[in-house]
């Protein structure tokens, strides 16, 4: 009787290891307008010895990145990405003007601010920073990202946050930066942050969008024309390794992309999912 049970709970170690996780958020769209601020970037966790429970389907959700303001519509928040128990916030949409100003979002990080009011959106407490303050020479502020407060607009655009690196991938690869402020009518609109943010356009353009499965935010836009648009945040990722000793998932869904290097197994989703183990 002993011998079974003491295999019983060997097994049970061997096919639920504890894994590292990262979980990117969508970032926020950049708002449209002569100075409008950028994007947040989405909410950024990281964090390992996780545990998992053998034969239960752990849910993936990827947030997707906000709309750019456009056409006098707002821009607008990125959505949430969850891997079981952890949630990262989307990123605040920047601010601007439809009729009347209207402030950064909060979100993971917060959007920037417009150039006339100036309020700037807020960041989520172990997930990102604030967003920068619009200034008032028609320059937007940056959206915030997961390392640094966005920059204040004055002479030019305020500059995106800057995102953080993870290695979890087996490369170091940087999320979650902050788009930048657009400016108004010359000069020089904000860069979007390290880790995918859009930059902001200066007139008669618009913001750029953030990068692809990097949680960054889009820039906002330069342009006096409410039919161009602020920058589009960039969607989430959502990353989770573990030990190679360990046995593979039992199943995934969403086609993660899954490797096996530097001794860890590396399951990568870029759309929503599940995996068991």
């Amino acid at each position: 009787m002993f011998a079974a049970k003491n295999f019983f709970l060997t097994s049970s170690i061997l096919v639920t290891p504890t894994v590292e996780y990262l979980v990117v958020a969508g970032g926020g769209g950049g708002a449209q307008y002569t100075g409008s601020g950028g994007g947040g970037a989405g909410g950024f966790r990281t964090a390992t010895n996780f545990a998992v429970t053998a034969g239960v389907a752990i849910t993936v959700t990827v947030g997707g990145g906000g709309s750019g303001g456009v056409s006098g519509s707002q821009s607008t928040n990125g959505s949430n990405s969850v891997f079981s128990s952890i949630t990262s916030t989307g990123g605040g949409g920047g601010g601007g003007y439809t009729g009347s100003f209207y402030s950064g979002k909060s979100g993971g990080s917060g959007g920037g601010g417009p150039y006339a009011v100036g309020s700037a959106g807020t960041g989520t407490a172990g997930q990102g920073n604030n967003g920068g303050a619009g200034g008032g020479s028609d320059s937007g502020g940056g959206g915030g990202g997961a390392s640094a407060v966005g920059g204040t607009g004055g002479a030019s655009g305020g500059n995106g946050g800057a995102g953080t690196a993870s290695s979890i991938s087996s490369a170091s690869v940087t999320y979650a930066g902050g788009g930048g402020g657009g400016r108004y009518p010359s000069g020089s609109a904000g860069s979007g942050g390290s880790g995918g943010g859009g930059a902001g356009g200066v007139s008669p353009n618009g913001g750029s969008a953030g990068a692809a499965n990097t949680g960054g935010g889009g820039g906002g836009a330069g342009s006096n024309s409410t039919a161009v648009a602020g920058g589009a945040g960039g969607s989430g990722i959502v990353i989770i390794r573990y030990a190679d000793s360990y046995p593979a998932a039992t199943s995934t869904t969403g086609s993660p992309t899954v490797t096996v290097t530097g001794g860890y197994r590396i399951y990568k989703w870029t759309g929503s999912g599940s995996i068991t183990f």
